[in-house]
């Protein structure tokens, strides 16, 4: 599958110069490596490989191009060679020598000497001819006779890569370099070296000048890049890296990458809390019914409560749902919603429709919830039925440390557009339709024994008969229902043939399918194996998608061993969680969907699980048997756990059951053999071909599974290792499978394409991270890399052949594959192009969801082969194992499709099995093992050994002996090289507390081989330097010089602490690879001396430091140690016999002084139970230190006397090598004892490094004058004197706008809904608004913000580049500026600004004028929806908080969380800076040296505050009663202060209105944590804190931010928004800019004032509450406030006046979020003037209102009774209606009897007073619950207006005939008459003009009365013509009105036909009736009739007499 280019040598060169060479296919080119100094010929013996997807055409050409290689200049072309490749591909191989040709086509002198090998691309593996097979190779070389298997035209099949690199070249015979070439990959071009190590990928990394390296090619610095690109005209912006430096660094791949992380994070139990709010339900299907909502999560239920009489009940009922499950278990609950009608205690009532989703699919939505959507419910008994109503509901779901953002909840007014916001996820339709999930279970075998084999011998000796131990029966769970087959009695390999049908809605919201095979037991079923179906890896949602289809395949099931034990501690494993740790069976099933048609009236509607037979399938349809072979060889056994034993070990491995000797195979599978028949004859012929009988020995080969057992030898006291030496041993098994491998080759070319892009993403984020230049080009190479990885795939894929047992679900697998990739591809091309320095984070996003995509993408659902197990077993016992999976290992003559570590030295730590490996016990390596697999076809055997290190010879067994493709038992190395590693360990940091001290005493142990050492010791630290070197001497390793050095074997580095009782324990582990020097290479730079590089450790699966340290492996010559570098005896002879680290390794050191700000002590927790008492703090950096005065007595005042204090220290020049620094604090004790409370690691001194500013840049903010524009305070509306606004004017003028004028322009914010009515009447006066009309206008700007700002998001890229170009965010004018400009120079005054382009400010700020001027204007404050310090950076602009963290004190700590480790908190700074200082700094005026670089502090005495908290609201709380509410009430804490507002709780309410402020007085520092709680009321008991928020306040009043009291928007001396602050504006201002030391502020006539250089305008007149006008500067002063971060040097955000959201939290439950409060507190020094009276904010009392809805008529009421006698249709009307709910104020007018035509008269009057919150539009009511409630709870309800229309009865229940809703707020006018009024007025609302009973106050009309009929289609059932006024109490009580027809304002009596009355008190006048009304003309026709008939009779009777006597003459 591949063309390979051997370039040899070019010779008849000219002159002396380096050389390079470029060979160039198909648009991919390599770079050989450079021969420097090279005189007129130049050897490169380099191998090139082009792995090619279709095959080559005659046509196409290979080009060479040997350059002058130039280090700075671009290499000079000697000349080009090109061949047309027709002979190649006509004969395969073809050797060349010809002459090149320079860039005028002409010949030159030099010629160069070529072979060219094609391989043809063959399909898949299927097409074999003989020759290819085991023979002989021609040419014999003298390291050949091992290889006596290699054919010509198969020599690299087995190498890796897409691209080749040379590697050492061995000057041997043609054949064996180019065998020893193929080997190695090309690496990507670090720029530079990283520091911080990629080993965590265990990837070697180029040092630094690798371009003088000799045999390497060039590797580009990013500036010889720039040089470069600009030569070659290319454009910095496009270059990217990897591709315009094709570098190759030597990492060959004989080995494979290690994984570092141990624990397996699967299966630990978590903490999750399901939360649900059901808000309301709408058109529920059903007439007048009594609906409660049933929730149901897991086996949890929880009902609400039952609302009477409705079709939309409304609930806004909070529930929350606890668990401590793994994630798997939690995220496949279903959570059920169902509806259920009137249900009691005695009726279970009946469903009306229910919803199903499970736990996963919410968790994976954005923010783990749904928010406001309607659930669609649905009748699961009866398919054929639509939907059966909608449900409001907000679902979320939280793990540990999730938080939930939840939008804001104001006011909803949007509509309520169901259909837009249904309860799906994305892409989910929302019209889903029911389907059936057929399940089909075929059979499974290898199954294991389930019971013990003493009863089998019983069975035996009664019966005689031998039975399987096992009766399996199989179980489907999905979307909460169970499906069970058959049982299959004693039976290893039953039978089923059954399907279990389901019936669920499709898309389902249920992600997985649970298939479990069981073994049924008198006592307990277990499960044997457990598989999951992913239903998202089996279908395609898109449009080209499939339904979930699966198979016929195998499933594969893993779980515990399979040694049956009555209590199996790993039963767990069997139900699927956690990682199986052995083969259980499999099972051949199957899976297809259907989509129901529901109108098929033959369609059975249960949606029961149903079982019926199914019909079997064909033997082959899973595939063809094949017979596979495993070969395994163990290089390396060390790190064995001591705790195991030393009793023998040896390592077992198995595939499926073969190879498990033990437990495996519960009968031999013979039968097998005879399966594959025809395959093994056709093997068989070939074999026998081909040499002498082998085949039918060979067909005998008997599987070695496992490894002698050996006794171990000591490493050291932990460990154990196997003494292997040079004698290898091998295992080999076969094993027959269905030949699938077409699955996992696809699986295996994506895991390829993805494994490159997380390392170049890897990459990419280490370069930002070390900061190196240029990490966007990377990303691009990154891209690149990508995009050729995906169209390479899509060829690759496409020569799919069509086998006959390919499943459907391979086809569309292979299909959305393929359009997935080559969409990626595509993706990956333009992003590309778009990936600028700016634009580079948010493209790195993208990239990473690329990665994700890819690694589902190569998940394959329908299994193989199975996994390969390898345990180790002492004396017979599983110990340990490791899990490989098949496709990993397996072979393919396609590089890409070959699995990752097939046949590569792979480093491998086993770990004990099921839970013991959780937790500190797993952390242990069991073992490390080096290991080398080969998987694949039995038929392609012959090149398995081909990537073990060379040099063995093979022993076999007996039989084996002389036939070469016999596989070997062990391999002996006869090659050995001698090392010397050298690890230099410098330091670590960031480690693992270990003690309870808080701190460890680290020592670290390195391992190499069967080797190890330790550094000494170092007590007491987090941060160790041991600046030691270990020096491991006589390290023999196996194996080929060459290979060693491009691969050597990993070291593995532990961390200890060492305890002076007990065992050390385990602090974390990391690997790294040496740098490898063999004997012939020079120890010079660039490889040499290696540098330091930072190694991250784990403890677990989580990050516990960094390792800072270098190693070097060292070849031991011929001439033995003597040719090795020196190593420099100990510098000091104090430190013994330690060797220090050598010069040219150890950092480069510079004199640092680093200055502490010493502050105070706060919160600190007992020590051994004693108080803290004489604290004090020892800061210590790299060996150097300080201490703090000591705090004389810390009850009294916890700040330290001494502020500022100094120490020096010589820390590396490398700010990345800084260490950490180190605070400490001990109390000092009597008698001179010390304990340590706490510590604290400053990891990065970074922040804290002081660069001092630059002399040019400082004087741009002093030269001329820049005015800032700021949007005027006040719309400017229909003034007569306006002034135009230009946008780039230079001064801007505002006018002087008078208080009152604005109040009138100042519209009431709009109630939602019909906006264009608004009457004169509504335009509010001052007394009108209050703190909460501008909160709730402030809530609703916030939101029109956050849509903006998504909007905004979505908007083009061209935009957000220029604004990044701007480089800073624009205020918005609203108070919301981004408050990042403020961190920069909040860290220093001195540090001077960037400059502000203030045009642009301007542009930008003026087009918001317009937007303004039509909204309602109330003065707004900033509501922030999290807490103020997220927002301000923690308040830590000059004073710092660190947190204390107490040690380790019981084994249980390692996951407690750092919250719980905190015992207090050290406030300060640092400022680190260079010696010495500039002298301007100094030299500056009021520099006074004793603060150093902390100029300008405030003192820290203690100083006394008036704290005033203001507690708005409360949103979402967790509910603490039985009932699922809660009765919160608030507390607040600070210091000895403790107020409880227990008297004023809310009675059952989640989200309460507080609206309350406390005042209370404080001494700062002693008291400066404030808590404010909620806890829940409870009559009887303890009270329960719901959750608490705390707020340091001390940093809120020292910082520069000012976050004492927020700066209004605005200044008024009264009304709402009166000034709250003591200090005005311009008091604030100048206070300002003489701390700052600002120039200003200079007040100039016409509303200017100059601060600094900066000039502000605004208005300067004010009026107070009589109207009088004054002049004041405080507007001006105001407008600088507002934007003080535009002040050069002090500047920085000022807070605005807010509303800040914080979160609560409840101790016990930590992390997760308990509930939301909003409030801000203000704080005022007690020394200043007392400020004025807190702001009422206590909650709108709901204002009294009165409905009155007279109804007038009825129409068209559907008739429902007939009459006894006549039978004729009427009915007896009446009209019922509600505003508040039926139980409390239902109204009924009187019977209209007897109505024939539906037309009723009743001239009735309902009155509904009700109490009503206008910002909320909610009707408030209050009622006790229940008899048994002990007081009444507040509801609030939407105001709607119900009115039904009802049949009266006597006897029976009286007929519900129809019924209106009418929301108040928004209702469709009322028709004028009867007839124009329809069903449209219901059903059409969106288009209707809406009108609102608020504003209009009286209307009048004919409505609709709607009910559903038989096929729950809306039909109109009646029509009522009413009245609705509306009037509040006052206007009620001046004009009052009777009810019915009563006094005062009575109605007049309704006119109704008589017959009204009853009949039978007036019979004739009904009867009356009824004669002259109906059958008037029916009776007319009966006598008409009736005449006509005597007519006739009379005339036949009196015929024959008058005929007589005609006749007779008469």
């Amino acid at each position: 599958m591949a063309l390979l280019l051997q370039l040899r040598t070019v010779t008849g060169l000219r002159g002396k110069a380096d050389r390079i060479a470029k060979a160039v296919f198909r648009g991919l080119s390599f770079y050989t490596r450079v021969l420097e100094n090279c005189e007129d010929e130049a050897r490169f013996d380099e191998t090139f490989r082009w792995p090619v997807a279709s095959n080559i055409d005659g046509n196409e050409i290979l080009e060479i191009q040997v350059f002058n290689y130039s280090k700075v200049f671009t290499n000079r072309l000697i000349g080009t060679f090109q061949m047309v490749l027709q002979k190649v591909v006509e004969e395969g191989q073809v050797e060349v020598t010809d002459t090149l040709i320079d860039d005028n086509n002409s010949a030159i002198q030099t010629s160069i000497s070529i072979e060219i090998r094609y391989q043809a691309l063959d399909g898949t593996v299927g097409a074999w001819n003989d020759k290819e097979f085991l023979e002989t190779p021609s040419v014999h070389s003298e390291g050949e006779g091992r290889y006596p298997l290699e054919t010509d035209s198969l020599l690299s099949s087995h190498r890796q890569g897409l691209d080749i690199s040379p590697g050492k070249s061995t000057q041997q015979s043609t054949e064996r370099s180019f065998r020893s070439k193929g080997k190695e990959k090309t690496k990507e071009h670090k720029a530079g070296k990283g520091v911080f190590s990629a080993m965590k990928l265990g990837k070697t990394r180029p040092s630094k000048d690798d371009h003088r390296k000799q045999d390497e090619p060039a590797v580009l610095e990013a500036e010889d890049l720039d040089r470069k690109a600009l030569l070659q005209g290319l454009e910095p912006d496009t270059i990217s890296l990897a591709s315009v430096t094709a570098v190759t660094t030597n990492v060959s791949n004989k080995r494979s990458k290690p994984d570092i992380k141990m624990e397996p994070s699967a299966g630990r139990p978590m903490d999750y809390q399901v939360s649900i709010t059901i808000i309301e339900a709408r058109q529920l299907v059903g007439l007048n019914m009594d609906p409660m909502v049933c929730v149901e999560v897991g086996e949890e239920k929880k009902y609400t409560s039952m609302k009477e009489s409705t079709n939309c009940p409304y609930y806004n009922e909070y529930f929350v749902f606890d668990f401590h499950v793994p994630p798997d278990v939690m995220f496949d609950k279903i959570i059920k919603l169902s509806v259920i009608h009137s249900k009691n205690l005695l009726r279970s009532g009946t469903l009306v429709g229910s919803f199903k989703m499970d736990v996963g699919t919410v968790y994976t939505q954005p923010e783990h919830q749904f928010y406001h959507k309607w659930a669609i419910l649905s009748d699961p008994e009866d398919l054929t039925a639509g939907l059966k109503g909608y449900l409001k509901c907000d679902i979320a779901v939280v793990g540990k440390g999730d938080n939930i953002k939840t939008p804001h909840k104001a006011n909803e007014t949007e509509e309520d557009d169901i259909e837009g916001n249904l309860l799906l996820p994305d892409g989910v339709p929302p019209e889903r339709q029911w389907a059936r999930f057929y399940i089909k279970i075929y059979r499974a075998e290898g199954l294991p024994r389930m019971n013990t084999s003493i009863m089998a011998n019983v069975k035996k000796a009664l019966i005689g008969e031998n039975k399987d131990l096992v009766d399996p029966y199989v179980q489907v769970v999905f979307a909460g229902q169970k499906g069970k087959t058959s049982i299959q009695k004693s039976s290893y390999e039953p039978l089923w043939n059954e399907q279990i049908i389901f019936t669920e809605m499709f898309p389902p919201l249920c992600k997985r399918i649970k298939i479990q095979i069981r073994d049924s037991d008198k006592v307990n079923d277990v499960a044997i194996g457990t598989h999951f179906i992913d239903l998202r890896k089996i279908s395609n949602e898109g449009d080209k998608g499939f339904l979930p289809t699966f198979g016929p395949a195998w499933v594969n099931m893993y779980g515990s061993t399979r040694n049956y034990t009555l209590m199996d501690e790993h039963q767990e494993l069997n139900e699927g969680l956690g990682e199986g740790v052995s083969f259980r069976a499999r099972l051949l099933m199957s899976l297809a969907v259907e989509i129901l048609d529901t109108t098929n009236p033959e369609i059975n509607s249960s949606t029961e699980v149903q079982v019926e037979q199914a019909t079997s399938v064909a033997d082959n349809c899973t595939g063809k048997m094949e017979e596979f072979f495993l070969f395994g060889a163990f290089l390396e056994a060390t790190m064995i756990d001591r705790k195991i034993g030393d009793k023998p070990i040896n390592f077992e491995v198995t595939i499926g059951n073969y190879g498990n000797q033990m437990d495996g195979m519960s009968k031999p599978i013979l039968q097998r053999k005879k399966e594959g028949g025809d395959g093994n004859e056709e093997e068989s012929e070939l074999l026998q071909n081909s040499s002498e009988d082998e085949g039918d020995e060979d067909g005998e080969m008997v599987s070695v599974s496992s490894s002698q057992p050996m006794k171990p030898l000591v490493t050291d006291r932990n460990y154990f290792h196997l003494p292997y030496f040079e004698r290898k041993p091998c295992i080999y098994i076969k094993s027959w499978w269905q030949d699938q491998r077409r699955r996992l080759y696809n699986a295996n070319i994506m895991d390829k394409i993805a494994d490159k892009l997380e390392e170049g993403l890897n990459d990419v984020q280490e370069m930002i991270k070390t900061e190196k230049p240029h990490p966007e080009r990377r990303l691009r190479g990154v891209l690149e890399e990508l995009s050729s990885g995906c169209l390479h795939f899509v060829t690759l894929a496409d020569k799919d052949q069509h086998h006959s047992s390919r499943t459907r679900l391979d086809r569309e697998r292979l299909k959305s594959c393929m359009r997935e990739l080559e969409n990626m591809g595509q993706q990956a091309t333009t992003l590309r192009s778009q990936v600028k320095k700016n634009t580079m984070k948010d493209k790195l996003k993208l990239v990473q969801n690329f990665l994700q995509k890819l690694r589902f993408l190569a998940d394959e659902p329908q299994h193989t082969i199975p996994d390969i197990f390898i345990w180790m077993m002492s004396n017979n016992k599983r110990i340990a194992y490791a899990r490989v999976p098949s496709k990993d290992i397996l072979y393919s003559i396609v590089d890409e499709e070959m699995g990752k570590d097939c046949a590569k030295v792979k480093t491998i730590f086993l770990k004990l099995p099921g839970k013991r490996g959780f937790g500190p016990a797993g952390w242990t390596v069991q073992a490390k093992m080096e290991i080398y697999l080969w998987l694949g076809l039995n038929k392609q055997r012959k090149d398995f050994l081909s990537g073990l290190p060379c040099g063995f010879e093979e022993k076999k067994t007996a039989r084996g002996q002389n036939l070469p493709s016999f596989p070997p038992i062990s391999l002996l190395y006869t090659k050995k090289q001698v090392f010397q590693l050298r690890a230099h360990m410098y330091q670590a940091r960031s480690l693992f507390a270990a003690d309870s001290s808080g701190l460890s005493d680290p020592f670290a142990r390195v391992f190499f081989i069967s080797q190890s050492q330790c550094t000494e010791v170092l007590n007491e630290t987090l941060c160790p330097t041991w600046d030691q070197l270990l020096v491991f001497d006589n390290v023999e390793l196996y194996g080929e010089a060459h290979e060693m050095r491009d691969d050597p074997p990993i070291i593995v580095i532990e961390i200890y602490d060492q305890d002076t009782v007990g065992k050390a324990d385990f602090m974390g582990r990391t690997f790294a690879k040496p740098v490898v020097k063999m004997s012939d290479e020079q120890y010079c730079p660039p490889r040499f001396p290696p540098q330091l590089e930072y190694y991250q450790i784990y403890r677990g699966n989580s990050t516990a430091g960094d390792l800072l340290a270098a190693f070097e492996l060292l070849q031991i010559g011929p001439g033995g140690k003597s040719d090795l570098p020196p190593i420099d005896g100990p510098m000091d002879m104090d430190r013994g016999p330690i060797l220090p680290v050598p010069l040219g390794i150890r950092p480069v050191l510079s004199k640092y002084r680093v200055e502490v700000l010493f502050w105070g002590l706060r919160d600190l927790k007992r020590v051994n139970l004693a108080q803290v008492d004489r604290p004090r703090v020892d800061i210590e950096c790299a060996g150097k230190g300080v201490q703090s005065a000591l705090i004389q007595n810390y009850k009294k005042n916890p700040n330290f006397s001494t502020l500022v204090k100094w120490f020096e220290v010589d820390l590396p020049e490398n700010e990345l090598l800084h260490p950490p620094l180190n605070i400490r604090v001990v109390d000092c004790r009597a008698f001179g004892r010390y304990t340590l409370v706490g510590s604290h690691a400053v990891s990065s001194l970074r922040k804290f490094i002081y660069r001092p500013p630059d002399k040019k840049a400082q004087h741009w903010n002093m030269t001329g004058e820049i005015v800032v524009n700021m949007e005027p305070e006040v719309p400017i509306k229909k003034m007569e004197t306006m002034v135009k606004l230009e946008a780039n004017s230079d001064a801007v003028v505002k006018l002087d706008v008078s208080e009152e004028e604005k109040e009138r322009k100042k519209k009431k914010k709009k109630g939602g809904g019909g906006g264009g009515e608004e009457v004169e009447e509504e335009e509010p006066d001052d007394s009108m608004l209050d703190w909460w009309s501008k909160y709730f206008a402030s809530i609703e700007t916030m939101k029109e913000q956050l849509r903006q700002q998504e909007a905004a998001a979505a908007e083009a890229e061209e935009k957000e580049e220029m604004e990044m170009a701007e480089g800073k965010q624009v205020g918005n004018k609203r108070g919301s500026m981004a408050g990042k400009g403020s961190k920069a120079q909040a860290k220093n005054k001195e540090k001077s600004k960037a400059p502000k382009d203030d045009k642009k400010k301007k542009q930008q700020s003026a087009p918001e004028l317009p937007e303004k001027k039509n909204k309602p204007r109330i003065d707004e404050l900033k509501v922030f929806n999290k807490e103020l310090e997220t927002e301000f950076d923690n308040f830590e602009d000059w004073l710092h908080t660190f947190n204390l963290l107490r040690g380790k004190i019981g084994d249980n700590d390692d996951n407690a969380t750092e919250e719980e480790r905190i015992v207090g908190r050290f406030k300060g700074s640092i400022c680190v800076y260079k010696m010495p200082l500039p002298d301007d700094i100094t030299k500056e005026a009021g520099y006074d040296p004793s603060f150093g670089m902390f100029q300008g502090i405030p003192s820290n005495d203690p100083i006394n505050v008036l704290v005033r908290v203001y507690v708005v609201r409360a949103t979402d709380l967790h509910p603490a009663d039985i009932n699922g509410k809660a009765d919160p009430y608030i507390a607040i804490k600070l210091g000895k202060t403790d107020i409880k507002d227990k008297e004023n709780y809310i009675s059952k309410q989640l989200n309460p209105v507080f609206g309350k402020s406390f005042d209370i007085e404080a001494t700062f520092p002693m008291e400066s944590m404030l808590t404010v709680a909620v806890y829940d009321w409870d009559l009887v008991g303890t009270d329960d804190l719901i959750g608490e928020t705390k707020i340091d306040l001390e940093n809120r009043y020292y910082s520069k931010h000012r976050a004492t009291c927020g700066v209004s928007h605005t200044y008024s001396i009264h009304g709402y928004n009166t000034w709250r602050d003591p200090m005005k504006p311009s008091q604030i201002l100048s206070k300002l800019c003489k701390d700052g030391k600002v120039d200003g502020p200079h007040y100039g006539p016409g509303g200017r004032v100059k601060v600094a250089n900066r000039v502000f305008t605004g208005p300067t007149e004010i009026e107070d509450e009589n109207g009088q006008k004054k002049q004041t500067d405080e507007h001006l002063a105001l407008a600088v406030l507002r934007h003080w971060e535009d002040i050069p040097w002090a500047g920085c955000k000022l807070v605005p006046e807010h509303v800040e959201t914080r979160p609560l939290l409840n101790p016990d439950k930590p992390g997760i979020e308990q509930g939301r409060l909003e409030m801000w507190v203000d704080m005022f020094p007690m020394d200043m003037p007392a400020p004025g009276p807190a702001i009422d904010i206590s909650p709108r009392k709901p204002k009294k209102y009165e409905l009155r809805v007279i109804v007038w008529n009825t129409d068209e009421v559907i008739l429902e009774d007939d009459d006894y006698f006549t039978g004729e249709k009427s009915s007896d009307i009446f009209v019922r209606g509600w505003l508040k709910g039926q139980q409390e104020d239902k109204q009924d007018t009187d019977v209209h009897y007897h109505s024939l035509t539906g037309e009723g008269n009743f001239n009735w009057r309902y009155i509904f007073p009700f109490d009503y919150l206008m910002a909320e539009e909610k009707i408030v009511i209050s009622k006790k619950e229940s008899m048994f409630s002990w007081d009444e709870t507040e509801y609030k309800i939407p105001a709607r207006l119900t009115l039904q229309v009802w049949d009266a009865d006597h006897f029976s229940a009286d007929d519900f005939l129809g019924a209106i809703e009418l929301d108040l707020n928004r209702f469709p006018r009322g028709a004028k008459t009867s007839k124009q009024c329809s069903l449209e007025m219901v059903t059409n609302e969106a288009e209707l003009p809406m009108i609102s009973i608020f504003k209009q106050k009286r209307v009048k009309g004919w409505w609709p009365f709607v009910a559903r009929d038989e096929n729950d289609e809306l039909e109109v059932t009646g029509k009522v013509e009413a009245e609705l006024h509306l009037l509040t109490a006052e206007e009620a009580e001046k004009s009052p009105a009777g009810l019915a027809r009563n006094e005062p304002d009575p109605l007049e009596k309704p006119n109704r036909p008589d017959t009204s009355f009853i009949w039978f008190l007036n019979p004739l006048k009904s009867i009356k009736y009824l004669i002259c009304t109906r059958y008037k003309w029916l009776i007319i026709k009966i006598v008409l009739a009736l005449l006509l008939l005597v007519m006739v009779a009379l005339f036949l009777y009196s015929m024959p007499g008058y005929m007589v006597k005609k006749l007779l003459g008469a």
